[in-house]
C-alpha cells in the first residue's frame, strides 16, 4: 500500500480538502494512487528508551491541540527528563496545513519527532507504515473531523498498535472528533450527525448510535465523549448519550458518565485519572439509574442527571470518582429543565 512521504508545512484542519486532496494523487506516478499521506517533522530518528511514565491523555472540546495540556502529557511521559515522538491520525486531508497538529507539537520542549498520518480508507489501518509510527511513537493524537473513520479501525493492526503506546506507558488524546473516539463509548455519527432536540425527542432516532469495545483507557471507563459542548448546545444529546448507556447495558458499572468539553477546553489526564481542565468550561454529566422512559419512538424522561461543572484549573477524579460537587437535571418527556449548564451543587 504506497505512502507518500514529505515535510510540508502551512497552518489549518478542515473535514473536507477535496482539492489538497486531488493535488496529492496528481503528483504521483499515473500507476500509484496515494492511499497514505505521511509528513514527519523533527528528528528523522525515533528515541530509543525502555521505560515511560504515563500514561497521559488529553481530550479537547474542539480539533486542535491545546499547547498547555499536550506540554503537561509529554513531561508526564517523559518523567521530566528525554524526549518523545509524537503520530498524529487524521482520516481526512487539511486545508492550509497538512499539518496543523504537528505544528503546534513538534515546538513544544520535549518532543523529538511529530509524524502525521493521513488515512484516506479503512484498509489503511493495516499499512505497515502506519503501524510502525504509532508503535515507535510515544503518544498519539486522533485529529478532528469524523469520528466514524476512526471507529472502523476498530479490529485492525492500528487498534492494537495505539493500545501497545497507553501499554508501554505512553499517551493517547484528541480533539473534536479525535476526543469522541477516546471514551469507552462512542457516539459515532456513522448514519447522521444528531442534536440536542433529535436526540431527547427519540433517543433512538436513527441519529444516535454507538460503537464499544474501541478504547477503554485505565481510570476512565464508562464514559461517553462530546464535543464543542455549550457552543452547539449539546448537554441535551449528551443526557441521551448518557440514558441509553445505562438502558442498553453499554458500560460495565450500570452507570454512565457523559464527558462534555467546550471547544478552547481541555482535559488533561495523569496515570492516576486525575483530570485538570485548561481554557474553557467542561462538564461530567453522570446517569446512575435506569431511565424512566427511554424507548424507541418516544421522547426521553430522565430523573436527576449529576452534573459536575468545571472551569480552568478545577479537576475531576476519574479513578476516585466524586460523591458530592454536582448539581441535579431532569428530564420529562423530551423536555430539559433550564438551566442545564449551571447549577448550585446539591453537596
Amino acid at each position: 500500500m504506497p505512502i507518500r512521504t514529505t515535510t510540508r508545512r502551512r497552518a489549518g484542519r478542515s473535514v473536507v480538502a477535496a482539492a489538497l486532496a486531488a493535488a496529492a494523487v496528481l503528483s504521483l506516478p499515473a500507476v500509484a494512487e496515494a492511499k497514505v499521506t505521511r509528513y514527519r517533522q523533527g528528528s528523522a530518528s525515533d528515541v530509543a528508551r525502555t521505560a515511560w511514565s504515563g500514561p497521559a491523555y488529553t481530550m479537547n472540546g474542539s480539533g486542535a491541540v491545546m499547547p498547555d495540556t499536550m506540554a503537561k502529557a509529554v513531561n508526564a511521559i517523559r518523567g521530566g527528563s528525554g524526549s518523545i515522538d509524537v503520530t498524529v491520525l487524521a482520516a481526512s486531508a487539511a486545508s492550509g496545513s497538512p499539518t496543523p497538529e504537528c505544528d503546534v507539537i513538534i515546538g513544544l520542549p520535549g518532543v523529538n519527532s511529530c509524524t502525521t498520518d493521513v488515512l484516506t480508507s479503512t484498509q489503511d489501518a493495516s499499512n505497515s507504515q502506519v503501524n510502525a509510527d504509532v508503535r515507535n511513537a510515544e503518544f498519539v493524537y486522533f485529529a478532528g473531523g469524523n469520528q466514524c473513520n476512526y471507529v472502523r479501525w476498530k479490529g485492525t493492526a492500528l487498534q492494537a498498535s495505539v493500545q501497545s503506546v497507553v501499554a508501554k506507558g505512553g499517551g493517547v488524546g484528541g480533539g473534536s472528533a479525535g476526543h469522541h473516539v477516546n471514551s469507552s463509548v462512542v457516539y459515532d455519527a456513522c448514519t447522521a450527525s444528531t442534536d440536542s432536540a433529535t436526540a431527547l425527542a427519540d433517543p433512538y432516532d436513527r441519529s444516535v448510535t454507538f460503537t464499544t469495545g474501541l478504547f477503554s483507557w485505565p481510570n476512565y471507563g464508562d464514559t461517553v465523549n462530546d464535543s464543542h459542548f455549550v457552543t452547539r448546545d449539546r448537554m441535551g444529546r449528551t443526557m441521551a448519550f448518557v440514558a441509553r448507556a445505562v438502558k442498553d447495558g453499554l458500560t460495565t458499572s450500570g452507570k454512565a458518565w457523559g464527558v462534555g468539553v467546550e471547544e478552547g477546553g481541555s482535559l488533561f489526564l495523569d496515570r492516576n485519572g486525575l483530570a485538570t481542565l485548561s481554557g474553557q468550561d467542561a462538564y461530567v454529566v453522570l446517569g446512575d439509574h435506569q431511565p424512566e422512559q427511554a424507548v424507541p419512538g418516544r421522547p426521553l424522561t430522565y430523573s436527576n442527571f449529576k452534573i459536575w461543572h468545571l472551569t480552568a484549573g478545577q479537576t475531576f477524579d476519574f479513578k476516585n470518582r466524586p460523591t458530592c460537587g454536582y448539581y441535579t437535571r431532569s428530564v420529562v418527556n423530551g423536555t430539559p429543565d433550564t438551566n442545564l449548564y449551571s447549577g448550585t451543587p446539591v453537596c
